[in-house]
C-alpha cells in the first residue's frame, strides 16, 4: 500500500465514530434514543422561551417577532 491508502482507511475508519470518539456500534441504541430526546426536549423549552423575549431581546438575536413566533409554533420535532 501506499500513502495515500492509509489516508483513506484512516478516515473510513473515523467516519465510523461519533462526535465523543466512540464508535457508533459501541454506542446501545437506549443512549442513541436519549439523545434524541434530549434534542426534543431541549428545542421545544427554547422555542417555547422565544415567546416569552423582549421585542429588544428578539431584535439582539436578529430575530423579528414574527419570526419568533413562527419558529416558537413548529412541532418540537421539526427543525
Amino acid at each position: 500500500m501506499n500513502g495515500l491508502s492509509d489516508v483513506r482507511l484512516t478516515l473510513k475508519g473515523s467516519e465510523l465514530e461519533g462526535g465523543n470518539g466512540l464508535r457508533l456500534a459501541a454506542v446501545p441504541a437506549r443512549t442513541v434514543m436519549t439523545h434524541r430526546w434530549q434534542r426534543f426536549i431541549r428545542r421545544l423549552t427554547t422555542r417555547r422561551a422565544l415567546l416569552k423575549l423582549s421585542d429588544a431581546q428578539l431584535q439582539d438575536i436578529g430575530l423579528s417577532r414574527e419570526q419568533a413566533q413562527r419558529e416558537a409554533t413548529l412541532p418540537f420535532w421539526k427543525l
